[in-house]
């Protein structure tokens, strides 16, 4: 599944790059962490080959939008570890699928599961090692990690 999930990831990089001129400026351009806009995203794409963290906020001033992406653009290789993909909705107006479906208010953060689920809400910023700690004690967590060692991986 990770071969498959790296071509998926290939393929949406330069196209999502292009697309996120208003978010170049945030501290995720300069680390290495990819994000991708919520407008251009569709949440059944990563069902069962990624795990979508999206990040909500009214506006790209909003500190606590760039608290969280300073907090994950420290220790981003926790997160594709993980298969975790950082999307952002920092409009408030916009009517990405995200937002239609989670209905956040203010600042949010949500993590969802490979399998659709809502893992986590959280209203304020969190580290990438609490994301991390939530994520490794899930049920779905803990096959891929057993499989993994029964791979040899």
């Amino acid at each position: 599944m990770k071969p498959l999930f790296s071509i998926v990831l290939a393929v949406l990089l330069p196209i999502t790059a292009m697309a996120q001129t208003d978010l170049s400026q945030t501290p995720d351009a300069d680390s290495g962490l990819t994000t991708f806009s919520a407008n251009e995203v569709n949440l059944d794409d990563f069902l069962w080959m990624a795990r979508p963290l999206i990040i909500f906020s009214d506006t790209t001033a909003d500190p606590r939008l760039k608290r969280q992406l300073d907090l994950l653009a420290a220790r981003p290789e926790d997160l594709t570890e993980r298969d975790v993909v950082v999307i952002i909705d920092d409009d408030k107006d916009s009517q990405s699928e995200a937002r239609e479906k989670l209905h956040p208010r203010g600042f949010a953060l949500v993590l969802i599961d490979k399998d659709g689920s809502v893992m986590l809400r959280k209203p304020l910023p969190w580290s990438t090692r609490e994301l991390s700690r939530a994520i490794d004690k899930t049920p779905l967590r803990q096959q891929e990690l057993l499989d993994a060692r029964e791979s040899g991986s």
